[in-house]
């Protein structure tokens, strides 16, 4: 897993000097956070090219820096915020440093993975920044309820550092490589290898392991080793009723990978998946709304398998979606699943409807 590297804090448009990268890492695979307070005002004093940069942090053994351009790099990334990442070096002993480099909004947690980092393309930091020029478009940064917060985002860096090219550090040559534990158990569900139980959801069959599945269930250990075993037929088919086959699916995926089953479509901050926002505000309501579907049925699918990470991830995303069309059948749904956090931001969106209203 990656290192935490440290945090730096942007407020009133500036630096702020009481928050410091004083913690680093050494280890290969680190990340830093960049939280930006105060963003209109950040994108009204800043101008096209000028950036604000974060204190110095350290991953694998080498000083970083982040920028963030509030109006784009330059005049082809004027409507974007720009993210850029240099490492720190003297002329003297300067080393010709290769890694890999994203840059995510803090919830988006897939793409905060070591096994999608590693991935990435590899970029070379001898006498050059890297970054995303187009890391997002600024109008629709201003228009997410997701990623901009009370005027607030934040930004994780991940570095891998694959390399370097001097005789003396040996310790590159020596690091332990990066687990692969999270990838290896997703070949091993998709490819079926081994599979010893079968289950029949939404018209389809998935194969799947019983040790692995009633090592992250309880109730998949109840039912393949524990007293409902005797009723459970090795050869037979396990109907699974009232789910859908890509819910089942994702719970799988969850169960084998830990970590969060891909039910968006990340694309919308790269360039060219962005349209003009206007015309793509019904599209985006629709998306919207088939992911909080997608989150509800997984909530109930987590809860009734006793998977309870997943249950919490869910009942997170849900309570950052709440809206007044949906706030009454989310109410009930956290009461039955028992989703206290959840059920605190109903009532919340239900307080201030009705201070609203009075």
């Amino acid at each position: 897993m990656s290192s935490f590297a440290g945090v730096s804090v942007l407020a009133d448009g500036e630096l702020c000097p009481a928050t410091a990268s004083t913690v680093g890492t050494n280890e290969v695979c680190g990340y830093h956070l960049l939280v930006v307070h105060d963003y209109s005002r950040t994108t009204e004093e800043a101008p096209t090219g000028e950036s604000i940069s974060s204190r110095p942090f350290m991953v694998g053994g080498h000083c970083w820096i982040n920028k963030y351009y509030p109006n784009g790099e330059d005049s082809d990334s004027a409507d974007f915020i720009s993210l850029e990442l240099s490492c720190l070096q003297d002329d003297v002993n300067k080393k010709h440093v290769e890694a890999k480099v994203v840059f995510t909004f803090i919830d988006q947690v897939k793409m905060q993975n070591p096994v999608y980092i590693a991935e990435a393309e590899t970029c070379s930091f001898h006498d050059f920044s890297r970054g995303r020029h187009k890391f997002m478009r600024r109008e629709a940064l201003e228009q997410s309820s997701v990623n901009l917060n009370d005027d607030s985002f934040t930004i994780r860096c991940d570095i891998m550092v694959s390399s370097c090219n001097t005789k003396d550090d040996a310790a590159t040559s020596t690091r332990v490589p990066l687990p692969h534990m999270c990838q290896h158990f997703e070949d091993l569900l998709y490819t079926e290898v081994g599979a010893d139980v079968e289950f029949e959801v939404g018209g389809g069959r998935l194969a799947a392991h019983r040790c692995v599945l009633a090592a992250r269930s309880k109730v998949f250990m109840s039912q393949f080793f524990g007293p409902m075993k005797e009723g459970t037929d090795k050869t037979a088919v396990i109907q699974i009723k009232d789910m859908e086959a890509s819910v089942f699916r994702a719970l799988l995926s969850f169960i084998y990978t830990d970590t969060f089953p891909d039910m968006e479509d990340d694309d919308g901050m790269e360039e060219d998946g962005m349209s003009q926002v206007a015309e793509q505000e019904q599209e985006n309501e629709t998306l919207e709304d088939e992911m909080r579907l997608q989150w509800l049925q997984l909530v109930c699918s987590a809860d009734r398998y006793d998977v309870q990470r997943l249950k919490f991830i869910c009942a997170r995303k849900l309570s950052e979606h709440i809206c007044v069309s949906s706030v009454m059948s989310t109410l009930a749904l956290a009461e039955q699943h028992h989703c206290h956090g959840l059920k605190e931001a109903c009532f919340k969106l239900c307080g201030r409807l009705r201070n609203a209203d009075a």
